[in-house]
């Protein structure tokens, strides 16, 4: 039966009446608050949507930052309703300069007016949002515009946050930061605060909307310290891992350090995350010397009959089989390396093979090979620059980039394992942050394109977020450390230092086509033939060049033997990334043979008249 229509009764009339009285009034409110303002909204000119980030500066030095949603509440008293010029700068972005040079707009700064302002993005990735810290829509709210459904927006006192971890368990997703501010006293949390959101599609929202954080709290309502290690100074973490017990459930462990002045590592442990206490609990700690020690973001990868876990780091030259009880043992981790059994600490050799080419290997004996071990090699003049491991060449200038920090995880557009990492000393100190992808983790990874920039700002630790990827891996969502913090700049951003930043990118941007290995494969019988991509584990074969496996611009496509690829038609200009050419031989019968140009073809060949394209080296 049908309900019937409930009448109001005299109270509820009187409710109702105050909740519309109420509701106007704030309305009334929010519109003359928001008339006092001058609206300014940047935008990407190419998708539309509000920048964060981007400084406005008058003549006379006022700066004023855009806000998570590109929105500026501009209310100078003495620059109100007057012509002004703003200069408009932001990491990654620009504007069209005038013909004095100037990049900026002269605005009339009405109270109550807006106004929108189109900049172009230089970056790749596009800058979505700020994701911790105080003020993330403060100019939003003081505008009186409506801000996204379901974000949190207490963000518990905490005012900046360093690096961060985070795993997926079930329908949520823990982070951890590094040290982080309060609003109280400049000396907050040094031991790991952490915080839980939900899963997108899962109560959680969108990436790109952004992340509702549900902090973990003390008895002060401040953000936990959830990994205090006893012991003099801070207590990091890293290498935040998901592992299954034999009875299926699920267990979390990190590795954590200690530090002490100036930034001195001392201790190194494995620690266990309580999921009822919210804490992080000892587990071992790590011998001091001879112990391959992980560092970075911790990924799967099954080789041969053994799944392993992965750690990202500058490189994933550290792996451990994928079962706590080795987890939780020293002596099974191991690195992927080209020194030979070490003798002493100091004693660093690399092991070749007949020829002189570099063996590489996974060994339990040596120390874990890392950049600090590659510059100790160069030096000692055992390993050339040109051959040396943990750099990549910039596709656009062949220029050799040092690989600092970030995280590698495979990905299914690409079908490849992608890279996301900063770049030690480019054109900003840690500010630049570079794309490469390989067939295996080991590698090779070689070429990379600059996804983000800096001017004279970090950017560190970044982190592909792989849960949030959307259109079957098309577009990835990436963040990382805005901070003064090395970079030799005394101007901190408002708001934004020392706090996170999130990007998306799209995978499918022709700029980030790269190319990829093609070897000389040993056939199961007699005789080799052209293959593009990775070898078989059991497989020999020898890497002869790059080459594109999908088109680009200036590209063409080409057959070699089975193989079909992309390669350029023109050379490389000068000063950019170097390309050789390829040439087809024929003999009489029609038969045909491909060589680089540095080589010769067999006898009774005839080369081309001219070369089917260019290649990578």
């Amino acid at each position: 039966m049908p309900l019937s229509p409930k009448i109001p009764t005299k109270h509820s009339w009187a409710t109702v009446v105050a909740f519309i009285c109420t509701a106007c009034c704030l309305s009334a409110n929010a519109s003359a608050q928001s008339a006092r303002y001058f609206q300014i909204k940047v935008v990407d000119s190419e998708t539309g949507r509000g920048v964060p980030l981007v400084k406005f500066e008058t003549v006379n030095n006022r700066r004023y930052y855009s806000d998570s949603n590109g929105m500026i509440a501009f209310d100078e008293p003495e620059l109100l309703d007057k012509q002004v010029y703003f200069h408009i700068s932001s990491h990654g972005y620009t504007i069209d300069a005038d013909g004095f040079g100037y990049r900026g707009v002269r605005l009339h700064t009405k109270p109550g007016s807006s106004v929108e302002v189109k900049i172009q993005r230089l970056n790749i990735a596009e800058r979505l949002y700020r994701i911790t810290g105080q003020g993330i829509y403060r100019d939003s709210k003081r505008l009186g515009h409506r801000l996204p459904d379901g974000l949190s927006h207490d963000q518990n006192n905490v005012l900046g946050s360093d690096s961060v971890l985070a795993a997926e368990i079930d329908s949520k997703i823990y982070w951890f930061w590094g040290d982080t501010n309060y609003a109280r006293y400049p000396l907050g949390n040094f031991h790991v605060p952490g915080a839980i959101s939900k899963m997108p599609n899962i109560g959680g929202l969108d990436p790109d909307t952004g992340i509702s954080l549900d902090y973990f709290l003390n008895e002060k309502g401040l953000p936990a310290e959830t990994c205090k290690m006893p012991g003099q100074g801070p207590t990091w973490l890293d290498c935040v891992t998901k592992l299954y017990d034999t009875d299926g459930s699920i267990r979390l462990f990190g590795v954590y350090m200690k530090v002490k002045a100036p930034l001195t590592i001392y201790e190194q442990g494995i620690v266990e995350f309580n999921f009822d206490s919210n804490r992080w609990e000892h587990k071992l700690t790590f011998p001091n010397s001879g112990t391959i020690i992980p560092r970075g973001h911790s990924f799967r990868h099954t080789d041969g009959d053994t799944e392993y876990v992965y750690f990202g780091g500058a490189m994933p030259w550290v792996r451990v089989p994928a079962t706590i009880p080795e987890f939780l043992n020293p002596s099974k981790y191991e690195t992927y390396t080209p020194l030979r059994r070490s003798t002493g600490s100091g004693d660093l050799k690399i092991a070749r093979s007949g020829s002189g080419t570099i063996a590489y290997e996974w060994r339990r004996d040596t120390p874990r090979f890392d950049m600090k071990s590659v510059s100790q090699l160069i030096q000692s003049k055992e390993l050339s620059k040109e051959e040396a491991p943990g750099f990549l060449v910039d596709i656009a200038t062949g220029k050799q980039i040092q690989t600092h920090h970030g995280s590698v995880y495979f990905n299914m557009h690409r079908r490849r394992f992608i890279m996301i990492t900063t770049e030690s000393f480019g054109t900003s100190a840690l500010g630049e942050i570079w794309f490469a992808e390989a067939e295996q983790p080991e590698g090779p990874w070689k070429y990379a394109t600059k996804v983000i920039t800096h001017d004279k700002y970090s950017f560190y630790n970044p982190k592909h977020h792989p849960m949030f990827d959307q259109r079957n891996g098309r577009t990835i969502y990436l963040e990382g450390t805005y901070t003064t913090t090395f970079s030799g700049n005394n101007v901190k951003t408002p708001g934004y230092d020392y706090n996170q930043i999130m990007y998306k990118l799209n995978l499918e941007d022709a700029r980030l086509n790269l190319p990829v290995p093609v070897y000389m494969a040993e056939a199961r019988g007699n005789g080799f033939y052209w293959k593009l991509g990775p070898l078989r584990p059991d497989q020999r074969g020898q890497l002869k060049f790059f080459a594109l496996d999908r088109p680009k611009q200036g590209s063409r496509e080409i057959t070699v033997g089975n193989e079909t690829m992309h390669v350029m038609k023109e050379p490389a200009r000068d000063k950019q990334c170097p390309t050789i050419a390829l040439w087809n031989w024929t003999n009489e019968m029609g038969k045909s043979v491909w060589r680089l140009d540095t080589e010769k073809g067999p006898n009774g060949y005839t080369k081309g008249e001219s070369p089917v394209g260019y290649v990578w080296q």
